[in-house]
């Protein structure tokens, strides 16, 4: 019998590890959960400063066999996650995961108003990783929301193309927290590719 793997949950930039619990309930699979320290309305904690400073939390909770399923900004660190560590299947879920954001609404200052306090690097300008990207020969499931102008569909179809061994499924009337608003469409789709 093959070895369960775990499912890591990685949230966007609103930082909360509960992001995902409305699909990791109806998933009932082994998961872990993950918050943004410093980001949203998370406590900051001084040995997390920068993006990769993240990155690396991640990588410490990476433990074979795992699957990824992550939102927005969380997208971007399982990119790096995914350049450096074995992943057996790979979740996106409304995020630009390190390409130009083309034709999307900038989120920075509403961020910004929103969460102060929150780490200066979240709404810096990050490089491009699309060559990365294209490197990466994991099966990959695209979550897209029809009506999110912070990451909308042509951002799910650049990945596609991009990816490999990927493929687009965009939910109806889906918006940037589709996992919130359209759990039970979201559950059964990440539940499928993770069969």
């Amino acid at each position: 019998m093959a070895e369960l793997s775990t499912i890591l949950f990685l949230p966007g930039a609103g930082g909360s590890a509960h992001f995902w619990t409305p699909v990791a309930e109806r998933l009932a699979l082994p998961c872990m959960q993950l918050s943004w320290p410093g980001l949203g309305l998370e406590p900051h904690d001084p040995k997390l400063r920068s993006l990769e400073d993240h990155v690396t939390r991640v990588l410490e909770h990476a433990t074979e066999p795992l699957d990824v399923v992550a939102q927005s900004m969380g997208g971007r660190i399982a990119i790096e996650v995914a350049s450096r560590v074995p992943i057996r299947r790979l979740v996106l879920t409304a995020t630009s995961a390190g390409v130009p954001m083309h034709g999307a609404e900038d989120w920075r200052a509403a961020y910004r108003a929103k969460f102060p306090r929150a780490q200066a690097w979240i709404t810096e300008p990050q490089p491009d990783l699309s060559a990365r990207i294209a490197t990466l020969d994991i099966p990959t499931l695209l979550l897209w929301g029809d009506r999110d102008p912070i990451s909308p569909v042509a951002v799910g179809e650049r990945l596609r193309e991009l990816l490999p061994n990927a493929w687009l499924h965009v939910v109806r009337g889906g918006d940037h927290d589709l996992a919130v608003t359209h759990a039970d469409e979201v559950a059964a789709q990440i539940a499928q590719h993770l069969a």
